[in-house]
Order: C-alpha cells, then sequence, then structure tokens
C-alpha cells in the first residue's frame, strides 16, 4: 500500500515535469541550451526537451531582420552638413556566438551601422554620396559583416535611403546645375558656330573658282523666297550691270 501511494504521488510529477521540459522550435528557430550555466548545445527545430531547475534554454530566431538606422548628421569631406538614414538587413547564421559573444547582438548591430555609417560617409564628398549610392552602400555592408562575424551575425545588405539637405545647400546645387547647362549650351553653340563658319568658307571658296555656281545658287534662293507665302517683292538685278556701275564709279574698267 505504501508503494502504490508514493507511485501514485510520482505519476503526477513526472508529467508535470515533462509538460514544463517540453519545447517546440519552429523551423526558424533554434534553442541555445545551458546546462547548470555552462553551454550545452544548440538545439531545434521541432521538440525539444529541456530539464526544469538543470537546463535553461535561449530561443534565436534565424530569419532576416530589417533594421532601420536613425538618421545621422554627417559632414562630407566637403564640409557639408546632412543628414543620411539607411536599411540593414542581417540575420544570425550562428546561435551560439549570438548569445554568447553578445549580450544584445540586435542593439549592438543597429550601434554599430550607425557609426559605421557616419564614419564612411564624412570620408566621401556630397558629389560622390549623391552619385555613387551604391558603392557607399557595398562599403558600409562590407565593414558591418566584418565586425559582427564575431558575433555569428551575417549582414546580407545595406541600403542608404534618404540624403537630406538644407534648403540653403538645395539652392545652391540648384544654381551650380543652371550654370552647368548654361556653359554647355555656350559651349556647344560656339561648337557650332565654328563648324558652320568654316563650312561657309569652303563654299565661299567654292563659288569663287565657279563663277556660275554663284548665279545658280542665286536663281536658287529666289526660287525659294517665291515659294514662302509672304509679301516680300524680289527684283532680279544682273550682276554684270552691278559690276559695270561699279567700275564707273571707281574709275576702273570693268572687269
Amino acid at each position: 500500500m505504501i508503494f502504490n501511494y508514493g507511485f501514485g504521488a510520482l505519476v503526477p510529477l513526472i508529467v508535470l515535469l515533462a509538460a514544463f521540459s517540453v519545447r517546440i522550435l519552429r523551423e526558424y528557430q533554434r534553442g541555445v541550451v545551458f546546462q547548470l550555466g555552462r553551454f550545452w548545445k544548440v538545439k531545434g527545430p521541432g521538440l525539444v526537451l529541456v530539464i526544469p531547475g538543470v537546463q535553461q534554454m535561449v530561443r534565436v530566431d534565424l530569419r532576416v531582420v530589417t533594421m532601420v538606422v536613425e538618421p545621422q548628421d554627417v559632414i562630407s569631406r566637403d564640409n557639408v552638413s546632412v543628414k543620411v538614414n539607411a536599411v540593414v538587413f542581417f540575420r544570425v547564421i550562428d546561435p551560439q556566438k549570438a548569445i554568447i559573444q553578445v549580450e544584445n547582438f540586435l542593439l549592438a548591430t543597429s550601434q554599430l551601422a550607425q557609426t559605421t555609417l557616419r564614419v564612411v560617409l564624412g570620408k566621401h564628398e556630397l558629389d560622390e554620396m549623391l552619385a555613387e549610392r551604391e558603392r557607399l552602400n557595398i562599403d558600409v555592408q562590407q565593414i558591418l559583416d566584418a565586425q559582427t562575424d564575431a558575433w555569428g551575425v551575417k549582414v546580407t545588405n545595406v541600403e542608404i535611403k534618404d540624403i537630406d539637405l538644407s534648403e540653403n545647400m538645395v539652392r545652391a546645387i540648384a544654381r551650380q546645375a543652371e550654370a552647368e547647362r548654361e556653359r554647355r549650351a555656350k559651349v556647344i553653340h560656339a561648337e557650332g558656330e565654328k563648324q558652320a563658319a568654316v563650312t561657309l568658307l569652303e563654299a565661299a571658296r567654292t563659288l569663287a573658282q565657279q563663277p556660275e555656281a554663284l548665279q545658280l545658287r542665286y536663281l536658287q534662293t529666289m526660287t525659294q523666297v517665291a515659294g514662302d507665302r509672304a509679301s516680300t517683292v524680289v527684283l532680279p538685278l544682273p550682276l554684270d550691270l552691278l559690276r559695270r556701275w561699279k567700275a564707273a564709279r571707281t574709275d576702273e574698267p570693268p572687269r
């Protein structure tokens, strides 16, 4: 009777102990198990047994974490103050290191991303920040990945979202862009004038060698003027009469 009574009291205790020992980890979770304070093993996913009072388990999520880096005040190499924010994508690849080597890998990665963003962008000028954003993303990602490797964290991607400028700087950049466009327009216009002058010089030389070509060009111009619907009156005047009249005024024999 005493044995039956003791066994009957032990069964509920065993059932209760088993209930508290069962853990279910999802596919994207791992459990870092400590036995009497010392690391034992990484378990999961699925059904995991943890002995209460002897073992403790810390759950670790292996999915990609999307972390928004707060806007950081950055002074570029050409002394321009801007606000920059970014997004960091990372995940845990070694649950043991993520729990043992760092107190809070989420907070540590966030703070490291903020400081790295300020340091990397502070080495570049404003034009490089605006034009070479892809290269800056790669630089920040490589630095973060190298430093978080000891924590069992893999930084997969970094994207710089916004680069906010002051209103004065925006107006200055707009004036600079407008001046650059005007400079290009003047250069293109000057190149066109130069090419036109060269072409006209070649045409003048050709017409000088063949006077008949000048007469044909004159007739062609008259045809174009007559074809336009304008109130222009054209009076053809032979060039020979002009030459004779000019020669008479200058007392020179006509050629």
